[in-house]
């Protein structure tokens, strides 16, 4: 799990202390179902079993891996439609490529993120270049869905490509953390990522032993997922391991701490922190689309089916040789 990294610490921007802020308790800790996406990469469920009005504005996300493919092994996703809301792809290990219907395209390899608004609908496809697929290797990463208020899902698709330099990398007061902002803000500094909607993801590496305590904005929701290792969260010092999430309740600052032993490949406690501002909207969510309404939902692969979503170029040279699916059963009766 390589992201971006920096092996002096003490040269970056420090997150100033929130220790005498007001500490977040621990509201919940889950455990991530395991599945498969895709043609059968491997994932775990981040927020399965958890109320989607406590995820709010986020919907869903995955933990792609962490696996080591032999030769011939890794996966991607067919092609297959989007609309109402933005998935976040970070890459941590390996290359990806993604293409869309517009023509646009783009290689997502480590450290790297792909920020793409579906807004009122797209085609898109996700897959390992062919010498990764031949050679194997080592995969890991994260996709995140950020809901659209009602007043931005008719909006036109567009991408942001983030390369892992332009990442703002900060450390915590005892430089024992390593914080990678790709979008919003933390302790005053701000990553690369334009939201619609407000929003901070961290990707942290904190030393083992080592404790944080990070301010947070009272009106985001707070929410702590490991990617790797073991370590506590909040005044309780409630613990936690790989595959696990933690919702705080309200404040101004939230604790997370590394065991002293880690089993990581990196030999430290790997987080994603994020948080967001509630849109406070109805969801309706079926396979690929979020939106407000199961009318609009009807409409979404009524208007997939009849190729108002986009229609994959036949000269692309990620052109599927079969039709393009939704990924899941469109009855909605």
């Amino acid at each position: 799990m390589p992201a971006v990294t920096i092996e002096d610490t003490s040269r970056l921007a420090r997150v100033p202390s929130a220790s005498d802020a007001r500490q977040r308790a621990v509201a919940s800790v889950t455990t991530a179902p395991k599945g498969y996406e895709g043609e059968g990469f491997p994932v775990r469920r981040a927020f399965g079993g958890v109320d989607l009005a406590v995820l709010d504005p986020f919907v869903h996300l995955d933990q792609i891996g962490e696996v080591n493919y032999a030769p011939g092994e890794p996966k991607g996703t067919p092609w297959h439609p989007h609309r109402g809301f933005e998935t976040v792809t970070y890459m941590m290990d390996g290359v990806i490529m993604h293409a869309d219907s517009t023509g646009g395209g783009g290689v997502i390899s480590d450290g790297d993120t792909q920020w793409m608004t579906a807004g009122k609908g797209i085609l898109h496809i996700e897959t390992p270049p062919h010498d990764v697929v031949a050679a194997g290797g080592w995969f890991h990463g994260l996709q995140l869905w950020v809901n659209l208020p009602r007043a931005l899902k008719w909006i036109d698709p567009r991408y942001q490509d983030l390369e892992g330099s332009a990442v703002t990398l900060l450390t915590t007061p005892d430089t024992g953390s390593l914080l990678r902002v790709i979008a919003g803000e933390l302790g005053g500094h701000r990553g690369p990522g334009s939201t619609h909607t407000p929003m901070t993801m961290v990707h942290a590496s904190l030393a083992p032993g080592a404790r944080t305590v990070l301010p947070w904005p009272v009106d985001f929701n707070c929410l702590v997922y490991t990617l790797g290792g073991r370590g506590a969260v909040g005044p309780s010092r409630r613990p936690v391991e790989t595959g696990q999430l933690t919702v705080f309740g309200d404040g101004d600052a939230f604790i997370v701490e590394a065991d002293a032993h880690q089993d990581t490949r990196t030999g430290a406690l790997e987080v994603l922190f994020l948080g967001g501002r509630a849109i406070r909207e109805p969801v309706a969510w079926y396979g690929p689309f979020v939106m407000n309404t199961m009318d609009e939902i009807r409409q979404a692969f009524e208007d997939f089916q009849a190729g108002r979503l986009g229609r994959v170029p036949p000269d692309h040279p990620l052109a599927p040789t079969t039709e393009v699916a939704p990924e899941t059963d469109s009855s909605l009766d």
